[in-house]
């Protein structure tokens, strides 16, 4: 994803879809950049499930400072599983953490070449590691691939914005996302449309 994709990306989705031309109105421009560190990526996933957004930047903070700014896996295979017990991670986050680090180390989950596959190969090649389903997969294909047209159905936030957007009786479910971008024809920019419902949730 790049600078010209973002702009061809906001002048399709405001002619195909009014509501969502007035977020986009009154909105900054999209902020979606691909990131290079993979590992670190996926492991502030982990870290920061089901948190609020302080408590999660707070444990993150704690867990870089931990590992003196930088977490490798090999450090975070080595650490002591109560010190990060104690950073404010679950027992299950911890195992999880250390899944990842040992998957990547014994080459069964090779982030090297994870951007050469498609959306559907790397959703199934992170979810083999513990803690990591198919949302994670879905943040990490928008916000560190950059990749243009995912619509993170299971998403909370995603599910709220659309509720109020399109004046929903009900939070809407995967069906009904899915029919909501065929309608407005959100495809090929499924990511930024769902950029933009995400900020309409702080309007």
């Amino acid at each position: 994803m790049n600078s010209a994709e973002i702009e061809n990306g906001i002048i399709h989705l405001s002619k195909n879809d009014d509501r969502l031309a007035k977020i986009i109105n009154a909105s900054r421009k999209c902020a979606l950049k691909p990131k290079k560190d993979y590992f670190n990526s996926l492991l502030k996933a982990i870290v920061q499930q089901q948190l609020s957004t302080a408590a999660a930047a707070s444990i993150y903070k704690k867990f870089v400072s931990y590992f003196d700014g930088k977490i490798i896996p090999e450090k975070l295979m080595l650490a002591d599983n109560s010190d990060l017990r104690n950073l404010g991670m679950s027992n299950a986050k911890v195992k999880y953490a250390k899944d990842l680090a040992g998957k990547v180390l014994n080459g069964e989950l090779n982030l090297k070449k994870i951007s050469s596959k498609t959306d559907s190969e790397v959703i199934e090649v992170l979810t083999i590691v513990k803690g990591i389903g198919v949302w994670s997969s879905h943040m990490f294909l928008i916000f560190t691939l950059g990749r243009l047209n995912i619509l993170p159905v299971g998403d909370l936030g995603i599910r709220r914005a659309a509720m109020n957007v399109y004046s929903l009786r009900k939070l809407p479910d995967e069906e009904k996302l899915l029919k909501l971008s065929e309608r407005y024809n959100w495809a090929p920019y499924n990511s930024i449309a769902s950029w933009y419902l995400w900020r309409s949730l702080e309007m």
